[in-house]
């Protein structure tokens, strides 16, 4: 069988644009309401989308004012989801800084079963400012205790997702076993951050585990996301930076024995859509001319860790002089290198700048017709960049309905993408491997000889 391409659609606010909610095209449901993540889920499972994907941020910041921001919480967001589609997976980020692994892992065992195997958990370490203050701390904690923290936390939750074997739950009516003891077993988890003793008390779901999803791309989110990620949304502003992505990530994961096409990589892309490029750049101006300075400066200090840029002139030409060196930034260090590669390269003025993250926050933006679209799809695909697209529509649901009405048709036809449904679990759309138990054997395996 041959490769096929994999997406997801990434939903943000009214639009991966930062001034999507104030165009006419955009929805005017508010961001609160479960009606418009429904909807949303629907189109893109009619588009025959891998999966929907929902981000998160434990902290609101000051461009509240001028950008849309304080949308649902993801788990109870997805459960509710679950219910409005059939096949589409359903990924929710929550952090492993700022949870606890047996709440993590019952949220997420419950929203697998309530979707019949399509849940997948994106992992995150909480790089917001001011999310530390939510939660007990006067700090933002650092990068590299951060991750340390987070290996810990995949340990626990793993062994918690484990405890129970596939064949624990008996339902024995008449023989008035419920479950069978020998097959759920206690973790006691004892590391250096957390202690669990287990075991979890929701049974193994559909899918063993939910499929673990990451996008960090600094050194250390690399090593994370090669000993456990399955899936990695990544940011590149230009195909040879994700083709050594690519090579690299997959290469650490072979070091670590798992195969490579046990790990997925799918570049963001944002694409504003139009039936001529000319259009379509009409159509980006008018949204980067929405823009508020303020909102844009906002955002980039939060990239630098707090970083004050309000000092510069909007028409000043960057140069790398005027940002922090990357591998000093406690929060995002992977998309602060983006951002720093992109000034060498380019040398826009700040207020460029502002309008290139206003499109995408650093992902890949681009304005064209939808053979464009599909083109650059096709030659990331094919090129060794991406197996698929964490996709990013600038103005939802309107440029989302585009992608999939003229780019999905294109990809079908040059067959990259598949023109029906061939599995109703997340793990079946990504071509992963159900995960066994680190405890217990397979139940075939444990079952009586006949």
């Amino acid at each position: 069988m041959s490769r096929k391409l994999h997406l997801n659609l990434f939903v943000h606010g009214r639009g991966h644009h930062e001034t999507a909610w104030r165009h006419p095209a955009s929805t005017r449901r508010a961001l609160t309401d479960i009606d418009y993540y429904r909807e949303l889920a629907r189109t893109a499972e009619k588009g025959l989308f891998d999966s929907l994907f929902l981000a998160d941020a434990l902290a609101v910041g000051d461009e509240v004012s001028h950008a849309a921001k304080g949308g649902l919480e993801p788990i109870t967001t997805l459960a509710a989801v679950a219910g409005a589609t059939e096949r589409i997976g359903l990924i929710g980020t929550v952090s492993t800084t700022y949870t606890e692994p047996y709440n993590l892992a019952r949220q997420f065992a419950s929203l697998d079963h309530i979707s019949h195997g399509r849940a997948g958990w994106n992992i995150v370490t909480s790089w917001v400012p001011g999310a530390g203050p939510n939660f007990g701390y006067d700090h933002q904690i650092e990068h590299g205790e951060r991750y340390e923290r987070a290996y810990d936390f995949l340990d626990a939750v793993t062994k918690l997702w484990d405890s129970w074997a596939d064949d624990a739950v008996l339902d024995d009516r008449e023989g008035g076993r419920y479950a069978d003891t020998s097959r759920v077993k206690k973790i006691n988890h004892a590391g250096p951050y957390h202690k669990v003793a287990g075991p979890l008390n929701v049974p193994r779901s559909p899918q063993g585990r939910p499929v673990y999803v990451q996008a960090g791309s600094s050194t250390a989110g690399r090593r994370f996301a090669a000993q456990y990620a399955e899936a990695v949304f990544t940011a590149h502003l230009e195909k040879a930076t994700a083709v050594a992505f690519y090579a690299d990530l997959k290469g650490q994961a072979v070091g670590l024995g798992r195969r490579a096409d046990q790990i997925l990589v799918l570049p963001g892309i944002s694409a504003v859509i139009g039936s001529t490029e000319a259009e379509a750049k009409r159509l980006q101006r008018d949204l980067d001319e929405l823009s508020d300075p303020k909102v844009g400066l906002e955002r980039l200090s939060g990239r630098f860790g707090g970083h004050d840029f309000s000092h510069l002139d909007l028409d000043k030409v960057l140069t790398l002089a005027d940002l922090p060196d990357p591998a000093t930034v406690q929060t995002a260090q992977s998309r602060a290198h983006v951002i720093a590669a992109l000034v060498e390269r380019e040398k826009p003025t700040l207020r460029q700048l502002l309008h290139s993250l206003a499109g995408a926050r650093g992902h890949f933006a681009m304005a064209g017709t939808p053979e464009q679209v599909a083109d650059l799809i096709e030659d990331w695909f094919r090129s060794g960049a991406a197996d698929g697209f964490n996709v990013m529509p600038p103005i939802l649901p309107a440029l989302l309905e585009t992608f999939i009405d003229e780019v999905v048709p294109l990809l079908q036809k040059r067959g990259l993408f598949r023109t029906e449904y061939e599995a109703d679990t997340l793990r079946g759309h990504y071509g992963l491997e159900r995960p066994g138990s680190q405890f217990f054997d397979a139940p075939e395996a444990h079952a009586p000889a006949a």
